[in-house]
């Protein structure tokens, strides 16, 4: 069955996947209150739901309110795990009193940074 079946919003890729591991984005974003959080994803899961991406699967999202403060458009990886993030009460309460950084890098290395003020003002 075709991975995207399950995504509720149409055109969007990866939204099971981040869905799958909303409550391990919950916990670190929890836990990034004491420093920077890291979670090795599986990078073989995104590789299936989009063989054909050609940008790559890196990124860096910047979200406060349930909005994102830098520019994502053309990064669907990181689109969707914002809306999977504002579906989540628990998550858009903790992205309502601080902003968070999520980013990936090329070996799917997922870090959550909650921001301090100064370094939200200097961005």
């Amino acid at each position: 069955m075709n991975p995207k079946f399950f995504s509720s919003m149409p055109g969007s890729i990866y939204i099971s996947l981040w869905n799958k591991y909303r409550p391990v984005i919950l916990q670190l974003m929890v836990a990034s209150e004491s420093g920077p959080q890291q979670y090795k994803l599986f990078g073989h899961e995104f590789k299936t739901l989009n063989p054909k991406e050609k940008k790559g699967y890196t990124f860096t999202l910047k979200a406060y309110q349930g909005k994102a403060r830098n520019d994502i458009k053309s990064f669907t990886t990181a689109q969707d795990l914002l809306y999977v993030l504002g579906t989540s009460k628990k998550a858009s309460e903790l992205m309502g009193a601080a902003t968070y950084e999520f980013t990936m890098d090329k070996q799917f290395n997922f870090c959550v940074t909650r921001l301090t003020p100064e370094e939200v003002s200097t961005t």
